[in-house]
């Protein structure tokens, strides 16, 4: 089933579904949200936490792949501490999870969320007797937020593993680009993207719950995919805007290694696939995140991936820095198997960045988060968590 927004109106089988809703915007960690329909073709968002401007999210797709809920299996091999592993994190879903909710997982089809959207979904077909992720009381729905900074092979990859674990699937495309604290990119950006997502997927579960037709339940429980080890890095600010929404993850006191340990084991098909962050993140402290900007760094890794016909295992990233100047990141043993630097330069990729933008380009050894720079007081409240 497929339903498909314009305007406000959602129409499925036959049927003209409206749901729309407000929420206002708080930084304080004690964040209220408030919901009522609205007769608008957005889904509004009122910053009050001292910004200037107005962000929108439209609800663009709902994909239903009910028919699949129990295609995504073990491997043959079954190892005895992997079956404890995932044991254990459903022990730890069952805790969490709402039957009578809107269950609702800020998805990016990277490991971390599909591993925390599958343990949900799985957790709520087992308490309800439900195959389709919705019963009369309650839902799972993965929600996947579309902007510039998110490249259409992730999109892509995110549709076929949402496809694979059987869970419902939400597009939503956001604006956090007209968030002047976004596009400024001085160190809070990462904070204001995540305010506007669960911002974004709170009224779109409100509204829709209350509707009664494709999100069902009476409160909405929103999750995540973090992990053990995303809470030791003091620039995830986002982990502030989770904090503020209460956001809940089944990984949380899970390390990367056993994330992607427990992923394999449930046969998800990205178990191995590098570390996807957005577009943004490649942008260096103080270059705008503008859509251009964006979009040039997204067709940037784009071509270098596919001339060092590189696959989604290996970490590479081009990032934007100061002076418009790109730099390519590579795992350190491709960099020297693929002789990185000689190759793209013989493949003539002097003139592609420049044609993107760049005014010079180099070569280095990957590393996460090289280019990221938080300030003192965003540190401050990332350390407090």
């Amino acid at each position: 089933m497929v339903v498909v927004v314009h305007g406000g109106n959602a129409v499925s089988g036959g049927k003209l579904l409206r749901f729309v809703a407000r929420t206002h915007l708080w930084r304080g960690s004690t964040a209220t949200h408030s919901t009522a329909a609205i007769p608008s073709s957005h889904i509004v968002l009122d910053r009050k936490n001292g910004h200037e401007g107005n962000t929108s999210a439209t609800i663009t797709k709902y994909v239903a792949s009910g028919s699949n809920s129990h295609s995504v299996r073990p491997p043959t091999l079954i190892s005895t501490s992997e079956t404890e592993l995932v044991d254990s994190l459903l022990r730890r879903t069952e805790g969490l999870i709402g039957t009578l909710s809107s269950n609702v997982i800020a998805y990016s089809g990277g490991v971390d969320s599909s591993l925390a959207a599958a343990l949900v979904h799985r957790v709520f077909t087992e308490q309800t007797g439900s195959n389709s992720g919705s019963s009369p009381q309650g839902s799972v729905t993965a929600v996947l937020g579309l902007s510039p900074a998110v490249p259409s092979e992730q999109i892509d990859t995110a549709r076929s593993v949402a496809a694979a674990i059987g869970v419902n699937l939400l597009e939503v495309t956001t604006e956090e680009g007209s968030d002047s604290t976004y596009i400024a990119n001085r160190g809070e950006a990462c904070l204001a993207c995540k305010t506007h997502l669960y911002s974004a997927l709170n009224a779109v579960a409100k509204a829709a719950s209350d509707s009664g037709k494709t999100l069902r339940g009476r409160s909405v429980v929103l999750y995540n995919g973090t992990n053990a080890d995303d809470t030791k890095d003091p620039t995830r600010l986002g982990l502030v805007a989770a904090s503020n929404f209460r956001v809940e993850s089944p990984l949380l006191h899970t390390t990367k290694s056993d994330v992607r340990r427990a992923a394999k084991h449930l046969g998800l098909p990205n178990w191995n696939h590098a570390a996807a962050p957005c577009l943004r993140s490649r942008l260096a402290f103080g270059v705008e995140a503008t859509r251009r900007h964006l979009e040039n760094v997204g067709e940037a890794e784009r071509r270098v991936r596919k001339t060092l016909k590189l696959d989604q295992s290996i970490n590479m990233r081009v990032r934007y820095l100061a002076g418009k100047r790109a730099m390519v990141e590579l795992d350190k043993e491709i960099l020297h198997e693929k002789d990185a630097e000689a190759t793209l330069r013989s493949e003539g990729f002097d003139e592609v960045f420049s044609k993107l933008g760049f005014q010079s380009y180099g070569v280095r050894a990957f590393k996460s988060g090289s280019v990221a720079a938080v300030p003192n007081g965003a540190r401050n409240q990332s350390q407090r968590l």
